[in-house]
């Protein structure tokens, strides 16, 4: 299916190679605005992609140019929760390798553990914990299947995104652990003092699949969190999808600003 995907991609664009990719989380969408578009694709033309069935995901992919720098935007991902397949986001992930793509930078939209960072904030993602205790990469038969997941989100890449934000927004952003969870209740208090405990910033129900294929498929990872709440237990408001999307909007344009210029400077 990625081999069919991917030609449908190349068939109406032959030459084109995204040198950077953008999964978007939770009522980030926007980003593609920044885009010169050149060519858009529903999921449901393209055999393999998932149908997102969550709010704030629209089921696109979008190729064109950030600047000088040509891009692919994954507009909306699959959710663990949706089908409990860890591998749905596998041939999106192996289309973009298949297309020449480089990097592909994750953004979600997150729960923080830590109180100075509070909703309508970013953070950068340094590391993760598999609290799903699930893998994409379970059933293929390959050795290749092993990978390391060391370092697996790139410090020249943060310290990029890091100069881009002194830049565009005049401060560095935090950086930190994201938890996986699998949701799609949100979390106890029980397990957000558990998930503190093992060193856990923020909490989420995505990226780390996507994470994991495109370390297997040889891609550097950027990974950016939309923080859109406090964790359970560190305040007295509900938690809801409606307050993930409003927070995600609050926080989305500095973020869409500071992704726009870091991938314009790709090309510098």
């Amino acid at each position: 299916m990625t081999e069919n995907a991917a030609n449908i991609i190349r068939k109406t664009l032959p030459d084109f190679r995204p040198r950077l990719a953008f999964i978007l989380g939770s009522g980030l969408g926007p980003l593609a605005d920044a885009v010169n578009v050149s060519a858009t694709f529903d999921y449901a033309s393209l055999p393999g992609f998932p149908k997102p069935g969550v709010g704030g995901h629209a089921g696109q992919l979008v190729f064109g140019h950030i600047g000088r720098t040509p891009v692919a935007v994954l507009k909306g991902r699959a959710h663990y929760y949706e089908r409990a397949n860890a591998a749905e986001m596998a041939v999106p992930v192996a289309t973009l390798a298949e297309l020449g793509c480089e990097i592909l930078c994750v953004t979600n939209a997150a729960g923080s553990l830590d109180a100075n960072i509070p909703p309508g904030s970013a953070m950068i993602i340094r590391d993760h914990l598999n609290m799903v205790n699930a893998s994409p990469l379970v059933g293929i038969e390959s050795d290749r299947r092993f990978v390391p997941m060391g370092g697996a989100y790139d410090l020249a890449l943060r310290q990029q995104l890091q100069q881009a934000a002194e830049q565009e927004l005049g401060r560095r952003l935090p950086e930190g652990v994201y938890a996986w969870m699998a949701g799609p209740q949100f979390e106890t208090p029980a397990e957000i003092r558990m998930l503190s405990l093992l060193g856990a910033t923020a909490v989420g129900m995505s990226t780390v699949p996507e994470v994991i294929l495109a370390r297997y498929h040889g891609l550097r990872v950027l990974g950016v969190s939309v923080i859109t709440n406090l964790a359970e237990g560190m305040s007295d408001t509900p938690l809801s999808h409606d307050q993930t999307l409003e927070y995600a909007k609050k926080g989305a344009d500095a973020l869409i600003r500071l992704l726009a210029r870091f991938a314009s400077e790709m090309s510098a």
